[in-house]
């Protein structure tokens, strides 16, 4: 059934993907039918009896969902269209990837009752300051083309997608509501990691890699909320924090769980 629901969702994606922006209802409509229909199947494929599936492939899954989600949210504000060529696309093929990587199941017996909440704040945390990093490399983006000369700049979908983004304050006020969002969310792993890590995972708290990256992630994100609050940081300031804090992420679990699923062929808890 739930594979059923995400070729549904892909197919939902793909055709908003691509209708003329005058559409807009229509575009919205179809949106959210096809984020209902991708939450619904990611719940389907990840909570199982008595177990949970993981995996690189759920987590790029349910990180696209969230990206669904905040752009369809924030172009009732802002006119995204641009986000929308851009964001559409990579959802209709990343709700595709669990039916390609099924990931390992982690088995719940014995397992505190905290600790499906824990797997899914983690899961959302990361998935939003994903949201955020790929929202500041099109910044970056958008920054260097206005520095191109006209006769230089580039053609093409992605091109045209990045002309029709708002203006560089309103995609840094996105930006920043993104990484707040998320930073809270990650607070909130973290903590739960630490102080309830027994209760959690049936063990004591150990730094390992996954902790230690976790918590530079968090340190690097919240200097850049000081800073921003306090100095008014911004542009490649806010740009070089955002991504770096996203790489600590991506050394922690993504990157870690796509070897071993993939690259090395083993099943990880």
């Amino acid at each position: 059934m739930y594979t059923f629901l995400f070729v549904l969702a892909a197919l939902c994606y793909a055709a908003c993907a691509f209708l003329p922006s005058h559409k807009r209802q229509i575009i919205a409509v179809g949106v959210l039918a096809g984020w209902l229909l991708h939450g619904a199947a990611l719940w389907m494929d990840v909570i199982a009896p008595s177990a949970l599936r993981t995996g690189f492939a759920i987590m790029l899954s349910a990180t696209l969902w969230i990206s669904v989600a905040a752009y369809w949210l924030e172009n009732r504000n802002f006119t995204l269209d641009g986000l929308r060529i851009l964001v559409l696309p990579c959802a209709a093929l990343a709700v595709l990837l669990p039916l390609m990587f099924p990931g390992s199941v982690v088995p719940l017996e014995g397992k505190s009752a905290l600790f499906p909440w824990h797997v899914a704040i983690a899961t959302l945390a990361y998935s939003t300051l994903t949201i955020a990093a790929f929202h500041a490399i099109l910044m970056m983006v958008q920054e260097s083309k206005l520095h191109t000369r006209l006769h230089d700049r580039k053609t093409g979908l992605f091109a045209l997608a990045i002309d029709r983004l708002p203006a560089l304050l309103t995609m840094e006020k996105l930006l920043f509501r993104l990484i707040g969002f998320g930073f809270i969310l990650l607070t909130l792993t973290v903590l739960s990691g630490v102080v309830f890590s027994e209760e959690i995972f049936g063990r004591a708290f150990k730094w390992d890699h996954k902790t230690t990256f976790s918590m530079l992630s968090w340190m690097l994100f919240g200097i850049l909320l000081a800073g921003r609050h306090l100095r008014g940081w911004r542009g490649r300031t806010a740009l070089t924090f955002t991504l770096s804090g996203f790489g600590m992420l991506l050394l922690a679990y993504v990157g870690s769980r796509f070897v071993l699923e993939v690259v090395l062929q083993r099943g990880v808890a």
